[in-house]
């Protein structure tokens, strides 16, 4: 058969890129064609995202890819912009990052108990979410809010700027903590309550809806949340697994038919968020390699040199074992700055000797992300009453052999590894799914495991890290 061309736009929290993705009825060819930096830019005290240099950037993408089947776009999720009712663009986008968000969580709260929150959405708590940034808007009477006649996620933006459709991905939308898996659609309620217009919110529609055409491409939502198009490409054909989206951003979870809204998925603190077909993706947000970002930043503004992974890795690897633990999700490495001596300070307060190189802040990164999969999984696994035989690591960060070794020394099960374009193939997949390449998603996933590319670890010196356990879980101080 001759080769299917698709365009997935790709948005990540450090790097954008449009990619060609084809299909020739056996396996998956990606081309990048186009590759960007995203990240915030500060103006006063506000981090915004520079959402029109982004435009031009996916524009230039598009244009270098030439004629194809269709284009679909995913980003990270929470971010969004306002719209006037001529359709311009208010403001530019807030970067999650920023902390107009501080005391939101307490203000909502204050408005809808916390509980009630959960119940109605079924998310777990982050000061970065969406309900929060509009809490923040509310609370000091922005008059942003006075003047909007459209709410759109970022890639759902995207989508308008390429299609005219003023409509809401299921997957993006589900990320805000204020969609309601009960109604399948916004919970206006819980937004009125908290002094948010609500005659701003547009239709929300399925992972694969076609939403209109840009100089004649077809324009197909895929899964908008990049996550929801990196699960989408796990390359499995059974169900008792384990993902973990390893970018920035670490998701871990399972994939399940209904979101679990129980007294344990509470008290666990984790998340439901919508998966391709209607499902859910019962996980939780850990903050991943951003650790590791931000540290390199440093190294290189202090000393002038830029690590490279691998030279990064192979200092952890040389480094002593379980020396300095800490835990990825304490507040201190919410903002950007100097995580290494962040890092020290964590492990000076809780007794602990400070990690002074660079390998052996490296290697306490890697080892503390481990054990964090490892104390989430166990989570996971219990609230739901899924078992996991392996896990699946997918994104950049399946691309870090000592990680992945040490996540499969840490759970004690399989890591399968790759692939690491997960989220550009997982949104080309839904993208041919609608096109009428594959008629489920079981079926593009088939085949993906005949033909990723992938690397198996298995557990090593499991014993070693169970010792070191309980020790890590003493230090935690986000659970």
């Amino acid at each position: 058969m001759a080769s299917k061309n698709v365009i997935a736009v790709d948005l990540g929290a450090e790097s954008g890129r449009v990619m060609q993705v084809s299909y020739d009825g056996h396996r998956l060819q990606l081309e990048e064609k186009h590759r960007f930096p995203t990240g915030g830019l500060t103006v006063g005290k506000t981090m915004y995202w520079d959402i029109l240099r982004l435009w031009q950037d996916i524009t230039n993408g598009i244009k270098a890819v030439g004629a194809a089947g269709s284009i679909g776009v995913d980003t990270w999720g929470v971010d969004f912009a306002l719209l006037d009712r001529d359709g311009n663009l208010l403001s530019n986008p807030v970067h999650y990052r920023d902390p107009r968000t501080d005391g939101m969580m307490d203000w909502v709260f204050e408005r809808v108990p916390r509980r009630e929150v959960f119940e109605r959405t079924g998310i777990q708590f982050m000061q970065l979410n969406t309900l929060y940034q509009l809490a923040s808007l509310s609370c000091r009477k922005s008059p942003l809010l006075e003047i909007a006649d459209k709410f759109l996620m970022l890639p759902d933006l995207l989508n308008y700027w390429l299609s005219g459709a003023t409509v809401s991905e299921f997957t993006i939308a589900t990320t805000t903590q204020f969609y309601s898996p009960h109604t399948g659609t916004w919970d206006t309620d819980l937004l009125a309550r908290i002094g948010i217009p609500t005659h701003i919110f547009p239709h929300i529609v399925p992972s694969g809806t076609k939403l209109g055409d840009y100089n004649g491409i077809p324009v197909i939502a895929p899964a908008c949340h990049d996550t929801g198009s990196a699960v989408a490409a796990v390359p499995t054909t059974t169900k008792d697994y384990a993902y973990l989206s390893s970018g920035t951003w670490s998701l871990l979870g399972l994939e399940l038919d209904q979101p679990v809204i129980t007294d344990a998925a509470y008290e666990a603190n984790v998340t439901n968020e919508g998966g391709v077909g209607g499902r859910f993706r019962f996980l939780r947000n850990i903050t991943g390699l951003y650790l590791i970002q931000q540290s390199r930043l440093t190294w290189q503004e202090q000393t002038g040199k830029r690590y490279e992974y691998a030279e990064l890795a192979a200092l952890a690897e040389a480094a002593e074992p379980f020396r300095s633990l800490f835990d990825p999700d304490d507040k201190d490495f919410l903002l950007p700055g100097d995580f290494p001596a962040r890092i020290r300070a964590f492990c000076q307060r809780t007794g602990q000797p400070q990690p002074e190189t660079v390998g052996q802040v490296t290697r306490a990164i890697y080892e503390s992300l481990a054990y964090k999969y490892r104390y989430f999984l166990d989570k996971l696994v219990a609230v739901s009453g899924q078992p996991v035989e392996r896990l699946h690591i997918i994104g950049g960060g399946s691309r870090n052999g000592l990680l992945n070794q040490m996540v499969a020394n840490a759970i004690a099960r399989p890591v399968v590894a790759g692939p690491a374009e997960a989220t550009a193939m997982g949104n080309a997949l839904v993208q041919l799914m609608a096109l009428g390449e594959f008629q489920t998603l079981a079926e593009a996933r088939a085949m993906l495991s005949r033909s990723a590319e992938t690397i198996t670890y298995e557990p090593q010196t499991v014993a070693a890290w169970e010792d070191q356990y309980e020790r890590f879980k003493s230090l935690l101080v986000v659970k």
